[in-house]
């Protein structure tokens, strides 16, 4: 079991920045892929950007060059820096990490946080 701590969500004007981050608690699985989806009212839960454990990214087109993720491998954290930010970007924000575990690290398993509010007024 892994357990993730979000932190970072908040009121913003248009035009500011936010840096959300999620803590994975230590655990005997392997980290893989770490990555931010965001939830606006009414509408499915999207992908916002990922990475790899690696340091490969991976970002909507409607967040490229306005928003940056990162990782800590030994703080086992993922971070998302939020600039630029419009009032489309109100939604809550859910942290998810992959993990590989068992033998050979076949096995693979999903987690997600319980979500930041992120809310960006004109």
């Amino acid at each position: 079991q892994v357990q993730l701590v979000e932190s970072g969500g908040g009121l913003v004007q248009a035009g500011g920045s936010l840096t959300l981050s999620c803590a994975a608690s230590r655990s005997i699985f392997t980290i893989n892929t770490m990555g931010w989806y965001r939830q606006a009212p009414g509408k499915q839960r999207d992908l916002v950007a990922s990475i790899t454990r690696g340091g490969r990214t991976n970002y909507a087109d409607s967040v490229k060059g306005r928003f940056t993720i990162s990782r800590d491998n030994a703080k086992n954290t993922v971070y998302l820096q939020m600039n630029s930010l419009q009032t489309e970007d109100t939604a809550v924000y859910y942290c998810n990490v992959g993990v590989d575990y068992g033998p050979g690290l076949a096995l693979k398993a999903n987690y997600w946080g319980q979500g930041t509010q992120v809310t960006v007024s004109s």
